[in-house]
């Protein structure tokens, strides 16, 4: 790359689930990225997904793709037990990683990644996707900016009811099934963001089910001096998909879902003081794809904004929380 080129991050993609669709058709939207290869596990899952997405290199297995010169980046979108060894194969190969959410199944493994990623000075993030959308941008200039006060509770929840299906992802134990793992990191994610990874106290509740993961949960975190976060999350449980942020001189609603919040409304005395609206195209994965580029172009290692001690605090944090429950998964 010269001078004169702009920079562009050549992204590899590890996995042709509907996750890894979702990313490379968001790409298109990303100005400082493109989407150059695709691996999978056989070749025909890495033609079709290629062609869908109009990606010029197909691999049939990851260890090509991660192993391609040309791959500046490797998002990784496979299920969540595979992803440390996914991770660790693209950063042995020297790649700048972006792993989805939840990074592990659980701390042991994180730091197991992180400690190579550091010891190798190798970019390496967490796909917290909803980190990055414009309404959770405007909410955090909002609490930085003192208008509510002090802020003194967050309440969060995403939940939905899946059909039932025991052997599918969500509900089955060998591939980290369950409510807290796969949509309860965000709620986590969010009070993390606004009081940060370490409350002072943990209390929590689950139902466990007949597979024996939790199909719903509610955490109460207490940060002390009078600050806490009411979350909760369900994959058998539909839930109100709204945040609140609740301060001394007034709150925040974050509106529409949780996840990738399309508009957000600020409140002062009771009044609506401002609305925030978002009329993006794009899916909202472009913005983590920036957010890679924007640090491999300033030579950083990770992201200021989702720092891998962040992610490490939360995935302690869930460690602990499932502990509370008696729910380990195979091979822990």
């Amino acid at each position: 790359m010269t001078q004169e080129q702009a920079f562009t991050v050549k992204w590899g993609i590890l996995s042709t689930g509907w996750i890894a669709h979702q990313f490379a058709t968001d790409l298109a939207h990303a100005h400082n990225g493109v989407a150059y290869a695709v691996g999978s596990r056989n070749q025909e899952s890495a033609d079709e997904f290629a062609k869908n997405h109009g990606i010029p290199v197909a691999y049939a297995t990851y260890e090509e793709l991660v192993n391609d010169p040309e791959v500046d980046a490797v998002y990784i979108g496979t299920p969540h037990p595979f992803h440390k060894d996914n991770a660790l194969l693209a950063l042995r190969a020297g790649k700048a990683v972006l792993c989805e959410k939840p990074f592990t199944v659980n701390s042991a493994e994180l730091e197991e990644i992180v400690s190579y990623a550091r010891g190798q000075k190798l970019f390496l993030m967490e796909a917290m996707w909803s980190r990055f959308i414009p309404a959770n941008v405007k909410v955090r200039e909002w609490i930085a900016s003192g208008v509510i006060g002090d802020v003194r509770t967050v309440k969060a929840d995403l939940g939905f009811r899946a059909d039932w299906n025991p052997q599918g992802r969500l509900l089955n134990p060998e591939l980290g099934g369950g409510a807290l793992l796969d949509v309860g990191i965000y709620p986590v994610s969010f009070a993390s963001m606004i009081f940060g990874p370490h409350p002072e106290q943990v209390y929590s509740t689950a139902h466990i089910g007949e597979t024996g993961v939790d199909e719903h949960f509610s955490l109460l975190l207490d940060y002390g001096g009078g600050k806490s976060a009411m979350l909760g999350g369900g994959v058998r449980l539909k839930m109100l998909e709204e945040a609140f942020i609740f301060g001394t001189e007034g709150y925040i609603v974050v509106k529409g879902t949780l996840v990738n919040p399309k508009a957000a409304e600020l409140y002062i005395g009771g009044e609506r003081a401002e609305r925030f609206e978002d009329d993006r195209e794009s899916i909202g994965y472009s913005f983590e794809a920036e957010e890679v580029g924007r640090c491999l172009e300033a030579g950083l290692t990770e992201s200021p904004v989702i720092p891998l001690d962040e992610s490490l605090a939360l995935m302690k944090l869930l460690d602990l929380v499932r502990g509370q429950w008696g729910l380990r998964y195979p091979g822990e």
